[in-house]
C-alpha cells in the first residue's frame, strides 16, 4: 500500500484510508488528534482490546453499537455489571461475542474507577506517557518505549487486553503521538492541534 491516498477531493491522506471510505471520516476528524475526555479514551482503550486478532474496520463498524450495548462507555456503570450483563453482550450480535473481551471491558472500567480516583482523572494518567521526542519517522513502528511503559504499568494496575501494541495504536488515535504520514494534509493540522492542546493536570 502507498504511503499516501488521495481522497475523493484530492488530498494527500495516510495511505490506510485507501482499505474504507469509512477510514476518511475516522482518519480526517479524530485519528491523531488530542484528547482528554476519560470517556473516550476509555471507550478507545476498550475497542483496541476488542480489535484484537481483528481489523480496525471491523470496530469501527460496531462501534455505535459497542456503544449501545456498554452504555456510551460510561465505565462507572460498566464496572457494575454482573454475569447477567455478559450473558446479554454475549447474545448481541451486533458487537465482537468474546466473552474474555466482555469481561476484559468490566474489569477494566473497575480499573479505571481506582485509576481515577488516585489520579483525579484517567486523561492525566495515559497522558504522562506523552514521548518527550516527536517520531523519527511516521508509521514504521507498532511499539514503543512509552508503550512498553504505559503498558506494563496498566497490567501492573490489573488492566487486560492493554499490550504494548493495543497501546500505540490507542496512542496514534489519541494523539499522543502523530503518526500522520509524511505529506498527509491532515499531519500538519493535527500538529496545530497538539500544539493548542492543554496536558490534563497530573
Amino acid at each position: 500500500m502507498s504511503n499516501l491516498y488521495t481522497g475523493p477531493d484530492g488530498k494527500p491522506r495516510c495511505g490506510w484510508c485507501a482499505a474504507t471510505p469509512e477510514y476518511v471520516h475516522y482518519h480526517d476528524n479524530e485519528w491523531g488528534f488530542p484528547v482528554d475526555d476519560d470517556r473516550r479514551l476509555f471507550e478507545k482503550l476498550c475497542l483496541e482490546g476488542f480489535q484484537s486478532g481483528l481489523s480496525w474496520r471491523t470496530i469501527l463498524a460496531k462501534r455505535e453499537n459497542f456503544r449501545a450495548a456498554f452504555h456510551g462507555f460510561d465505565y462507572t456503570r460498566i464496572a457494575r455489571f454482573g454475569e447477567r450483563d455478559v450473558q446479554r453482550l454475549l447474545q448481541d450480535a451486533g458487537i465482537v461475542r468474546h466473552r474474555g473481551k466482555i469481561e476484559a471491558t468490566i474489569n477494566n472500567a473497575q480499573r479505571a474507577l481506582e485509576l481515577v480516583e488516585r489520579e483525579g482523572s484517567l486523561a492525566a494518567f495515559v497522558w504522562r506517557f506523552q514521548p518527550v521526542k516527536p517520531l523519527a519517522k511516521p508509521q514504521v513502528v507498532s511499539t514503543s518505549p512509552e508503550s512498553v511503559a504505559m503498558s506494563k504499568t496498566m497490567k501492573k494496575l490489573g488492566w487486560r487486553f492493554v499490550g504494548p501494541t493495543t497501546v500505540y495504536a490507542f496512542m496514534q488515535a489519541m494523539g499522543l503521538v502523530n503518526d500522520h504520514a509524511d505529506g498527509c494534509t491532515f499531519r500538519t493540522k493535527a500538529d496545530q492541534a497538539r500544539k493548542r492542546f492543554k496536558l490534563p493536570a497530573v
